[in-house]
């Protein structure tokens, strides 16, 4: 059997989650670093990444490694790697992505050229011929630079795992589905506890925890670029990790998911977002401003995004939005509340202090993630 070793970056701050997600598929985990795990698999693995983890932003198979100062150790370095292990001669192959960061190489546009170059190079050797058609299916790398260390991978996803392929109509200021399910995942909630979204915006939250509830694999009902690479992974790899997946789906799950918002059009979004995934059964969907939220029963759970206030006449409203929703999670007996936001005085305006404080980029935005625990409900008599 084959090993190849696979990156998944990540969000920053999240890779502990990614982690237990790999390790609960059965994979072992050889570096985990800021923003992205690596791990040993076959090319089985490959396809159950893609369609099963729910926090990983992509797949990528590590091709190599090395150091560069200089870009003719940059044109040797990725000369040296054994590209027709991977790339066909009528392989389209190209640096999709170049980050560099505390480096001597610094320009995006050159690494991508020399690089390019350099793979030219040795597979014209390989193959025996001048030039590449390149009409065969696509093999884009992405390349990161950290402290002269040139990591190279070939991405075996395509378009972002966060595309789940089901929201089709967002809200403002969206938080990626690969996000909220790692949010909701650091939490202790789990399908047969409330889960309310107050500021539910697309459903995203709402969304990913009725996927988690009903164990749909968040790649089900998607594409991804590995799946015309059929001298690497035959098709029959693909149909049978889809087919785990299908079996594993239970609908019949009962689930008290929730998400509000006050903009009704909002809430329409959400729902037809939510048939789009098939969890419309599992989730009720209301038009309700924070300042309604309750609920009868105890020990539930909010995971919540609110309004942050990026625009000044935004930011204006935050301490009477932040007010109200303390006075909300007033109001819900021995409930645990957990929000994410770039609001630097969340904790001033709910008129608590979180039990934990996560710190998490949200893109290039950096945001908290405030735990309000509440209490435990009572252990259940076996």
């Amino acid at each position: 059997m084959e090993y190849i070793e696979l990156i998944c970056p990540c969000h920053f701050g999240l890779e502990a989650v990614l982690k237990r997600e790999i390790l609960d598929l059965g994979y072992e985990i050889s570096r985990v670093e800021n923003g992205k795990v690596t791990f040993l698999g076959d090319w089985e693995a490959v396809c159950y990444a893609n369609i099963f983890l729910r926090t990983a932003e992509r797949v990528m198979i590590k091709v190599g490694e090395f150091t560069a100062r200089t870009y003719d150790e940059l044109f040797e370095g990725t000369k040296a790697l054994d590209w027709e292990r991977f790339i066909p001669a009528d392989g389209r192959f190209w640096v999709a992505k170049a980050t560099s960061i505390n480096s001597k190489l610094f320009s995006p546009s050159d690494i991508q050229s020399i690089m390019k170059k350099a793979m030219v190079e040795r597979l014209k050797r390989i193959y025996h011929i001048e030039w590449f058609d390149e009409k065969g299916a696509d093999f884009p790398l992405r390349v990161t630079i950290m402290k002269d260390v040139v990591t190279v991978a070939l991405d075996t996803t395509g378009v972002s795992l966060h595309k789940r392929g089901y929201r089709q109509l967002t809200a403002k200021a969206p938080i990626t589905e690969t996000l909220a399910a790692a949010l909701i995942m650091l939490t202790p909630w789990h399908a047969d506890r409330i889960l309310v979204d107050p500021f539910c915006g697309s459903g995203t939250f709402p969304i990913e925890a009725a996927l988690m509830a009903a164990n749909i694999a968040p790649g089900l009902e998607r594409s991804f670029l590995a799946e015309n690479w059929k001298h690497l992974i035959p098709r029959k790899l693909w149909y049978g990790a889809a087919e785990d997946a299908r079996e594993r789906v239970d609908l019949s799950v009962e689930t008290d998911i929730q998400g509000y918002d006050l903009d009704g059009e909002v809430v329409k979004a959400a729902r037809e977002n939510a048939r789009k995934a098939g969890v419309e059964k599992l989730i009720h969907f209301q038009q309700r401003p924070v300042s309604e939220l309750s609920h009868p029963k105890k020990y539930g759970f909010i995971i919540t995004n609110p309004p942050y206030g990026e625009r000044l006449e935004e930011k204006e409203q935050l301490p009477v939005l932040y007010r109200q929703i303390g006075e909300a999670f007033g109001r819900l007996d021995s409930w645990s509340e957990y929000v994410i936001t770039s609001y630097d005085k969340a904790e001033t305006y709910i008129g608590r202090k979180a039990d934990r404080n996560r710190k998490i980029y949200n893109g290039m935005l950096k945001t908290y993630f405030y735990s309000f625990l509440g209490d435990k409900p009572p252990r259940r008599s076996k």
